[in-house]
C-alpha cells in the first residue's frame, strides 16, 4: 500500500514540476524569488527534451510501482488522466525536441514579460525620487 502511495505522489510531483517548469515564469511575474527556483527547473526540463534523456521522476515512479506489484498502469484517477499527460503513446523523438522548443519559447515570453516589468517598475521608483 505504501509504495503504491509513493508511486501515486511521485506522478503527481513530477506532473507539478513539468507544469512549474513550462509556466512558473508568468508566477514569477508576481512572485519574484520564484525566479531562482524555475530557472533550473525550466532548463533541466528543456534539457531533458531535446537530450531525449529519462528524467529521474520516471524510473523512481516505476521502482514504486515495482515495489507495490504493479504491471502497469491501470486503476484510478492519477493512472487514468494523469499518465497519458506525463507518458504520451505517440512520444517520438521529434515530438520531444517540438516540447523542449516549446517550453523554451513559453519561457521565454514570460521572462520577456518579467524584465520588462522589472524595468517599469524601478522607472517609476526613479522618477519618484526627488
Amino acid at each position: 500500500m505504501i509504495c503504491r502511495l509513493m508511486a501515486d505522489a511521485t506522478l503527481v510531483v513530477h506532473l507539478l514540476f513539468i507544469v512549474f517548469a513550462v509556466a512558473g515564469a508568468f508566477a514569477a511575474l508576481r512572485w519574484r524569488f520564484l525566479i531562482g527556483l524555475h530557472l533550473p527547473c525550466a532548463l533541466w526540463a528543456v534539457a531533458i527534451e531535446w537530450g531525449g534523456w529519462v528524467c529521474p521522476l520516471t524510473p523512481l515512479e516505476a521502482f514504486f510501482r515495482r515495489c507495490a506489484g504493479q504491471a502497469g498502469y491501470a486503476g484510478g484517477f492519477i493512472q487514468h488522466y494523469l499518465l497519458p499527460v506525463i507518458y504520451p503513446h505517440n512520444l517520438t523523438r521529434g515530438v520531444q525536441i517540438a516540447l523542449g522548443a516549446l517550453v523554451l519559447i513559453i519561457n521565454l515570453v514570460a521572462y520577456t514579460l518579467v524584465v520588462r516589468r522589472c524595468r517599469a517598475q524601478r522607472g517609476r521608483r526613479l522618477r519618484r525620487r526627488p
